[in-house]
C-alpha cells in the first residue's frame, strides 16, 4: 500500500517542502530510504522502527520503501522522522487513509515513541505555509515557535500512540504546553548610550549616517581614542525590526543556534567575532552540509570587526562579495546554498602595528606599509564611510544621547522608505549606481561639487557612487528634500583616505 505525507527539510536557513512517500509491499522484510538523504536521515530507519514498536504499534514484516521527493534535493536533519513514521502507519492501515491530506508533519522521534523538537521549526513551518499547507503537526516543545508563523493551524502530540489516536478521531488534539521561562529569548542590548562618548562629533555623525542609510563604516585611530565605544553603540541607533524582518531574524536564530523560540526577536543582532576567526566561521561553509557564519548571524543587524588589521588577509578578502551582494553563496559538489547577509559593517583599526600616534610611533616604514596592505583596496572601497578618529580635547562635552540621535535616524529611515516605495530597495546604501540619477538627483551646484570632489580625491566609480548615496542620507538626517552642495562636501569629508 502507498501513503504520502508532506514534510520539509532545511537548506541553508530556508525550509523546502518534501513529499514523504511510503510504499509497503510483499517481499522479504527490508527498509530502504531513497531521495538523496544525508547521514541523519539514513540513521532514522532504526529510530522510526524502534519508535513504532515501543508505542505498541505494528511494524510491517514486508518490504518498506521510503521516497523523499523531489529526488534532486538533498534532505538533511531529523525533522523528517515523524512524517516517515506517520506514512508507515497510514500505509499499513493503522490510521485512516487520507487523514493527513493537506497537513504537514514535522518532528524527530525517540526510541520510546516520543516526539521531539529539532532546529529550524520556524523556517520549516514558514516553507510549508508558503507551499499552501496551513495545518501543521509539530512536537509539543515546538508549538509556540510554529505559532509565530501567521495563518497556520498548529497541532501536536506527545508520542506516536497519541498521534495515532488523534488521527483516528479517538482523542481530541491536546492543547500546547506552556513555554518554560528559559525559552523566552531576547536580544536586549547592554545599557549603552552615545552620550558615554565625549567629543568625537564627526565620528558620531558618521555612526548616525551608517545607522540611517545602512552604510559600512571604517574607523582608524590610536588605542583608547573611542573607536570601540562608538561601534558598540551602533545598535542603540538602529531602527526596530518590522514584523517581516523580525520573522527573518528569529528564523535564522532558530536554524543556526538551534533555539526553540517562544516569541519573535525584536532587536537587531549585533555580532563581534574575534580577529582569530576563520573564513568559514565568518562567511560560512565548512565540510559536509554548509553552515551559516557570522555574516548570516548579523543579518538585518550589525557586524563589528575590532582590530580589523589583525584578521587574516584571506578572511577579509572573503568579505568582498558578500558586502556587494548582501548574500553569501556557497557552492559545493552537490549543489549551492545561499545565506542572507544584509548588515551594517563597522570596522576599527589602529594606524600601525604599535598603535601609537604618528609623533610617538616607532614602526618602520616597511612595517607600516605591510600593516596597511592587510586590507586590500577593493575591500576598503566598499566602506562608504572612512574616518580617522583623533583624541577628543580635555573637557569635551557629552553630546547628544542615543535616544535623541535615534529619533533623527528613524525619521531618515521613514523618508527613505517612502521615497523608495516603488523600487526593490529600502535604504540609500542599496541603490545601484545606475539608478542614482533618478533616485538621488543633484542640482547644478551640488552636481558641480560632487564632480569636483570626486576628481580631487580620485574616487573610484564605486567611491563616487558611495559619496552620492551618503550625501542623500545626510540630507535625510537633516530632513532636507534635496541634496545640497554642503551634503556632498560632508559626504566627501566622511570618506577619508585610509592611510
Amino acid at each position: 500500500m502507498l501513503a504520502s505525507v508532506t514534510s520539509a527539510t532545511l537548506l541553508g536557513v530556508d525550509g523546502h517542502p518534501v513529499r514523504v512517500e511510503v510504499h509497503v509491499a510483499r517481499g522479504l522484510p527490508a527498509y530502504q530510504i531513497v531521495g538523496l538523504p544525508d547521514v541523519a536521515v539514513r540513521e532514522s530507519r532504526e529510530r522510526v522502527r524502534a519508535a513504532i514498536l515501543s508505542s505498541g504499534l505494528e511494524w510491517p514484516m514486508q518490504r518498506v520503501t521510503v521516497n523523499l521527493a523531489p529526488a534532486d534535493l538533498h534532505k538533511s536533519g531529523s525533522g523528517l522522522e515523524l512524517a516517515i513514521a506517520a506514512g508507515v502507519l497510514q500505509a499499513t492501515s493503522q490510521v485512516p487513509e487520507g487523514c493527513l491530506d493537506g497537513a504537514g508533519v514535522l518532528g524527530e522521534v525517540g526510541l520510546d515513541g516520543s516526539i521531539r523538537p529539532m532546529p529550524g521549526v520556524l523556517a520549516l513551518v514558514d516553507a510549508l505555509r508558503d507551499a499552501g499547507t496551513a495545518d501543521i503537526v509539530v512536537p509539543p516543545a515546538a508549538t509556540h515557535e510554529a505559532s509565530l508563523v501567521p495563518d497556520v493551524q498548529v497541532r501536536t502530540a506527545r508520542d506516536l500512540a497519541q498521534l495515532r489516536d488523534c488521527l483516528k478521531g479517538e482523542l481530541p488534539w491536546p492543547d500546547p504546553p506552556e513555554p518554560p521561562p528559559c525559552e523566552l529569548v531576547t536580544d536586549a542590548p547592554e545599557p549603552l548610550d552615545l552620550a558615554d562618548v565625549r567629543g568625537l562629533d564627526e565620528a558620531k555623525l558618521a555612526l548616525a549616517t551608517a545607522a540611517a542609510g545602512g552604510h559600512h563604516l571604517a574607523l582608524v585611530g590610536s588605542p583608547g581614542v573611542g573607536k570601540t565605544m562608538l561601534a558598540r553603540r551602533l545598535p542603540t541607533l538602529l531602527p526596530p525590526l518590522d514584523e517581516h524582518e523580525a520573522l527573518q531574524v528569529t528564523r535564522i536564530r532558530s536554524v543556526v543556534e538551534g533555539l526553540r523560540m517562544a516569541r519573535l526577536v525584536t532587536t537587531r543582532p549585533f555580532r563581534a567575532p574575534h580577529h582569530t576567526a576563520s573564513a568559514v566561521a565568518l562567511v560560512g561553509g565548512g565540510s559536509g552540509r554548509p553552515r551559516a557564519g557570522e555574516l548570516t548571524r548579523a543579518h538585518l543587524g550589525s557586524l563589528f570587526l575590532d582590530e580589523i588589521g589583525e584578521f587574516a588577509p584571506s578572511v577579509l578578502d572573503a568579505l568582498r562579495q558578500p558586502l556587494e551582494d548582501r548574500v553569501v553563496r556557497i557552492v559545493r559538489q552537490h549543489g549551492a546554498v545561499t545565506f542572507p547577509a544584509d548588515f551594517v559593517l563597522v570596522a576599527c583599526s589602529n594606524p600601525c602595528p604599535c598603535g601609537r600616534e604618528p609623533e610617538r610611533c616607532r614602526c618602520s616604514e616597511a612595517q607600516r606599509a605591510r600593516y596597511a596592505r592587510r586590507l586590500s583596496a577593493p575591500l576598503l572601497d566598499r566602506f562608504d564611510l572612512r574616518l580617522h578618529v583623533h583624541p577628543p580635547p580635555t573637557g569635551a562635552s557629552i553630546g547628544e544621547r542615543s535616544h535623541d540621535v535615534r529619533g533623527r535616524v528613524l525619521e531618515a529611515v521613514r523618508r527613505q522608505r517612502a521615497r523608495l516605495t516603488d523600487t526593490p530597495w529600502r535604504r540609500n546604501s542599496e541603490i545601484p549606481a545606475g539608478a542614482l540619477e533618478d533616485l538621488v538627483p543633484l542640482g547644478d551646484h551640488a552636481d558641480r561639487t560632487w564632480r569636483r570632489v570626486c576628481e580631487l580625491r580620485r574616487f573610484s566609480g564605486r567611491g563616487a557612487a558611495a559619496a552620492r548615496r551618503v550625501a542623500r542620507t545626510l540630507a535625510d538626517l537633516e530632513g532636507a528634500d534635496a541634496v545640497g552642495a554642503a551634503h556632498v562636501q560632508a559626504a566627501a569629508d566622511l570618506r577619508e583616505p585610509w592611510q
